[in-house]
């Protein structure tokens, strides 16, 4: 039987109502998801992110949502930051940040969590380019008789645009050192998330030299996102294996749309 991953950047949950039925339907082991929301003194299902004359709707309580759908996961969520969303002129207290959702017929037995940009904020979203983490676990498939180290990461967003800077540099150094902390170096490994870098990024030198080749670009797959994004490039998101992993199928998903990102669905023996 194939292990299935999902890595998807959530939006925030703007898309609430077909994201929370993808999530449940594609039956995945382990959910890797970037942007997830959790507003703990919420009152109201949604609340408006405002930023610079933007505003974002956000659902509030997005990963105990997910966390409810899917009764049979190990739910975890790792902020960045804590900052306020609005409903009307009233301000909330919420965080920011990724979630990891691990089937429970699989053990975790290793893990490992860090910064690959800045550090916690607890006063506010702070300034561009905000903090990013990323998560790292190490689990056993006891159908297959096999251990896995999966990794995501959200990758810093810039306004200048996704370019390699010395903060991506740094990024991709940090995203290494927390996958040396779990991962053995002789077994399965897939790294994946919203990295927003792109394809000729140093991030891929830095992960090439762990084995890992990119199933988006090496595939032939030119788009990441949805009808919902309407900028170039389409570029954002990747899932990397290095060649212990058996790959099945592997699909950036075109449909059904949940976010302004594909999901990404790998099944893997």
């Amino acid at each position: 039987m194939a292990l299935r991953i999902i890595s998807l950047n959530a939006w925030g949950g703007r898309l609430h109502e077909p994201l929370m039925r993808y999530l449940v339907d594609v039956d995945a082991d382990i959910l890797c998801l970037q942007e997830v929301v959790r507003t703990p003194a919420a009152e109201a299902d949604w609340l408006v992110y405002r930023d610079h004359g933007v505003e974002l709707l956000q659902r509030a309580n997005l990963f105990e949502e997910i966390k409810a759908a899917l009764p049979d996961h190990d739910a975890v969520f790792y902020p960045v930051a804590r900052g306020d969303l609005f409903d009307g002129d009233r301000r909330f207290a919420s965080e920011f940040g990724l979630a990891t959702f691990v089937r429970k017929t699989y053990p975790v037995i290793g893990q490992a969590l860090g910064f690959v940009h800045g550090e916690f904020g607890a006063d506010g979203w702070g300034p561009h380019p905000r903090s990013r983490n990323a998560h790292c676990i190490r689990l056993f498939d006891y159908d297959g008789g096999f251990p896995i180290t999966i990794a995501q990461m959200h990758g810093l967003r810039d306004p200048e645009g996704k370019g390699d800077t010395p903060a991506r540099h740094h990024q991709a150094k940090a995203l290494v050192n927390v996958i040396r902390q779990v991962w053995p170096g002789n077994e399965r490994l897939v790294v994946c998330g919203d990295f927003n870098v792109l394809p000729g990024s140093v991030t891929f030198e830095a992960l090439a030299a762990l084995g890992l080749t990119d199933l988006v670009t090496s595939r032939g797959h030119r788009d990441t996102r949805t009808s919902h994004y309407r900028k170039e490039p389409r570029f954002a998101d990747y899932m990397l294996v290095n060649p212990a992993v058996d790959v099945v199928a592997f699909d950036p998903v075109a449909e059904p749309e949940v976010s302004d990102h594909r999901a990404l669905l790998l099944d893997l023996r």
